[in-house]
């Protein structure tokens, strides 16, 4: 009996064990793919978080098959495809470990058509979705880590992800669109850094670039306002100043899931959602506005998005086609109205007459500058000595950055940007001159003139102010002499009604003789009918009389 009870104990603890082994190997499973534990489509696997998921889907309208990580709320967006240039046409796809260690995707005739292609593999190998969005292979023997999507983007560019470039080796971690909505397969764009002395963030068209942030200050890109004035997440920048260039994001607000998504178009958006929440939203959008595009108005032309038309050439400079310009087509830029000094066959009349430089205020500075360790005191003297500079700048945080050749990508903005300095003939100073000189002249001549009419005035108001004086001054003693006939007896008279039989009738003969033939001693006063006169008559001491001039 005691040995019947020691063997029921021993095989219920087994079991219990055996099921525990189980339950532990579900558990490390779920996020995980061995060589025994694979994924057949429709199957998935979740990071521990549930943040993301890896298995198969069908993007846009398309019926065909791929494996990719999606974001797990909600599980349509699509942050990263295995095998983006060959899809399965049918649902019998596996996603396992192979026999040399490696993860790869088998069709149903178990063929591969895509591999993780480590080229040292390891025969214990296992494959973990982590919760960064970062599918890693590690040697189980090591736990090192030997291949991981974050070395292979797609279009999006997540939180922990690393961009990288490496000019000695030509090696660059880019991101690169899908050809469609439909189609993950490689497209025409792709964004990365470049390998510069000051780094800069590019949007490559094939080859050729499409747009440019600008130079790296050690805190934003100046050349993309919107950092300056809302961009709260960050980047972090890491220069070995070797040709080996890192840029990983810096969000440090747990609460938002946040990437940088290259679309079909060339565009960089940067999309967030709060955690729990499936509503993705648009950060910002890059390219902004046609100047934002690469050389938009060519060589020595600047873009200006609030004006119309939007390209004008620098000061000093002409279209190089006025026909193409006028019809908007600006891709051949402009071209110097007058030679630089080291250019021009110098005669006597020219001697001290030096290049100078023209201030542009808030601009993305050009492409291919090259830096100069150059205090900011020494920054333009050291461009104006050298007869290839054509223009500089000095920003805080960067240094002296100098420009030889043709100045490209130069574009206005409303706020932000940096001071660039572009290298002209004398000449074009000499105008900037004589327009400040008739300026000045304008405006003194102006204001003589306004100084004398205000004085003609004053002297003409002062001149009546004084008539209107005199005048009152007469009818004041008018009165004192004849109370009479002042204004208020007159207008209290004149309020009687008086017949026209009671009024006498004078012939001229009288009249001159009253006035002794109009003599200049009665004369009272002219009115606006003629003179008046006193006359003297028998009955009435005197009375005024009014000539009528004809």
């Amino acid at each position: 009996m005691a040995l019947s009870g020691n063997s029921n104990f021993l095989l219920f603890h087994g079991l219990v064990l055996v099921l525990l082994c189980f339950l532990l190997e579900v558990c490390t499973s779920i996020d995980t793919i061995t060589p025994t534990q694979f994924i057949k489509d429709p199957e998935t696997i979740v990071s521990i978080g549930n943040t993301f998921k890896l298995g198969f889907f069908s993007p846009g309208n398309s019926t065909n098959r791929y494996v990719g990580i999606l974001d797990n709320i909600p599980a349509t967006t699509a942050v990263w495809v295995a095998n983006r240039d060959k899809s399965l046409n049918d649902s019998s796809g596996i996603l396992t470990i192979s026999e040399d260690g490696n993860l790869v995707i088998l069709n149903g005739q178990k063929g591969i058509i895509w591999s993780s292609n480590v080229s040292n593999p390891v025969a214990n190998s296992s494959a973990q979705l982590l919760d960064t969005g970062n599918l890693v292979l590690r040697d189980n023997s090591s736990g090192r880590i030997i291949w991981e999507s974050f070395q292979h983007p797609s279009d999006s560019f997540l939180q922990k992800m690393t961009v990288s470039t490496d000019a000695k080796t030509g090696e660059r971690t880019l991101l690169t669109s899908w050809k469609s909505p439909s189609d993950p397969s490689i497209g025409s764009f792709s964004a990365g850094i470049d390998p510069l002395i000051i780094p800069q963030f590019f949007v490559w068209n094939g080859s050729h670039p499409y747009w440019r942030s600008g130079p790296w200050n050690g805190q934003v890109f100046i050349g993309v306002p919107i950092m300056r004035r809302s961009y709260n997440t960050g980047i972090n920048i890491v220069d070995d100043k070797k040709g080996t260039v890192y840029l990983t994001p810096n969000f440090d607000n747990e609460s938002m899931v946040v990437y940088t998504f290259l679309n079909t178009e060339g565009t960089l958006q940067e999309k967030y959602r709060f955690v729990g929440k499936e509503d993705w939203n648009v950060l910002w959008s890059l390219p902004e506005n046609e100047c934002d595009v690469y050389d938009k108005c060519g060589p020595f032309g600047s873009c200006n998005s609030l004006n119309s038309p939007i390209c004008t050439c620098l000061r000093g400079f002409e279209p190089k086609h006025k026909e193409e310009w006028s019809r908007r087509n600006w891709s051949s830029g402009c071209i110097r109205k007058t030679p630089l000094q080291f250019d021009r066959n110098n005669t006597v009349n020219e001697k001290g007459k030096e290049d100078g430089f023209l201030k542009l205020e808030r601009v993305k500075v050009p492409d291919f500058e090259v830096w100069s360790p150059a205090l900011e005191d020494n920054c333009g003297s050291l461009c104006l000595n050298n007869c290839s500079c054509t223009a500089y700048s000095y920003y805080s945080g960067i240094g002296c950055m100098q420009w030889s050749g043709s100045l490209i990508d130069i574009q206005k903005f409303p706020d932000g940007g940096a001071d660039l300095y572009v290298r002209v003939a004398y000449s074009e100073l000499d105008e900037k001159k004589s327009m400040k000189t008739v300026l000045a002249t304008t405006i003194s001549i102006g204001s003589v003139t306004i100084a004398i009419c205000i004085y003609c005035s004053w002297r003409w108001i002062a001149k009546h102010r004084g008539r209107k004086q005199k005048s009152k001054r007469l009818l004041f003693r008018r009165a004192e002499l004849y109370p009479e006939y002042s204004t208020e007896n007159l207008l209290q008279e004149n309020t009687h009604q008086i017949g026209l039989e009671e009024l006498s009738l004078y012939s001229f003969e009288d009249l001159a003789n009253a006035t002794e033939n109009f003599h200049s001693a009665n004369k009272l006063g002219q009115g606006g009918f003629g003179p008046v006169y006193k006359v003297m008559l028998v009955h009435l001491s005197f009375m005024p009389y009014r000539t009528i001039s004809n």
